[in-house]
């Protein structure tokens, strides 16, 4: 399905039906990222529930815009993607690193109408980023899966991938590398990376977001880290905050047992309070 807000057409997936849970990919993958992870979630359970997944633009089967320059510009895309598909609706917002990033732009200016929220390896605070996350550390590494795979491939997965083994190489083969292999990182490097930072502190909201919400951390995610989240937490009185060992940026294919049992419990107590 399609959606064009100004001169940006999104590409978007609605799966099920029930209460609508907007689902944001992160940094150069696609919707394909979320769809993969939390797909098999919602056919386990029997609670009904709308899934959108769609793709950023610069990425995905979204094409981007040179006048995309900010983050600031993003959100104010994305609002209007969410007036216009599910207009004046209540909804449930889950977002991955930079979707998790936005998300919380959508919790600033939409709070009134999210009933939740699920912050997967979010990016928190962008100047401190890179100096607080923990440097890769590999805990399991398949030497012969590695060597078998193409050196473009190889690349992409050993960068922040914490347990390089068969079954983790499966699923980033499945859900991340092809969002990688179409998104447009002139667009990313050049335009939209230049003011990744909002303008204003997103973190910095009028009152605490009293929602269910989910905060799920790698404890050695290179690309976030885990230590500067812990200031969200005053934010989400109804936070369950997690770090997962043996999880790093990818922690949703890396620990996919804890994930899966993790979101289907903020899934419980989000469908409690919206009943």
């Amino acid at each position: 399905m399609e959606f064009t807000v100004r001169d940006v057409t999104f590409y978007y997936e609605i799966h099920g039906s029930g209460v609508t849970v907007l689902m944001i990919h992160g940094w150069s993958p696609d919707h394909r990222l979320m769809k993969g992870c939390m797909e098999p979630i919602f056919q386990s359970i029997d609670t009904p529930w709308q899934r959108i997944y769609f793709d950023l633009p610069g990425m995905g089967k979204t094409k981007s815009q040179p006048w995309i320059t900010s983050t600031d510009k993003m959100l104010d895309l994305i609002l209007e993607f969410i007036d216009g598909v599910i207009p004046n609706q209540h909804f449930v917002v889950a977002g991955q690193s930079y979707g998790g990033y936005l998300a919380r732009g959508i919790i600033k200016a939409r709070e009134s109408l999210v009933d939740g929220l699920l912050l997967i390896c979010p990016i928190a605070i962008q100047e401190t980023q890179k100096a607080n996350s923990p440097v890769l550390q590999i805990l399991e590494k398949d030497e012969t899966l590695l060597s078998s795979l193409s050196e473009e491939n190889r690349k992409s997965f050993e960068g922040i991938t914490v347990c390089q083994n068969k079954r983790v190489w499966e699923r980033f083969a499945e859900d991340i590398l092809p969002g990688l292999k179409i998104a447009d990182f002139s667009f990313l490097e050049k335009s939209l990376g230049q003011h990744v930072p909002y303008t204003e502190n997103v973190d910095k909201i009028d009152k605490p977001f009293t929602q269910p919400t989910l905060i799920i951390l790698g404890r050695q995610d290179p690309a976030v880290g885990y230590r500067d989240q812990w200031q969200l937490i005053e934010n989400y009185p109804r936070a369950s905050f997690v770090i997962l060992d043996k999880a790093g940026h990818n922690l949703q294919i890396e620990q996919e047992a804890l994930f899966n049992e993790l979101v289907k419990e903020w899934l419980h107590r989000v469908s409690e309070d919206t009943c």
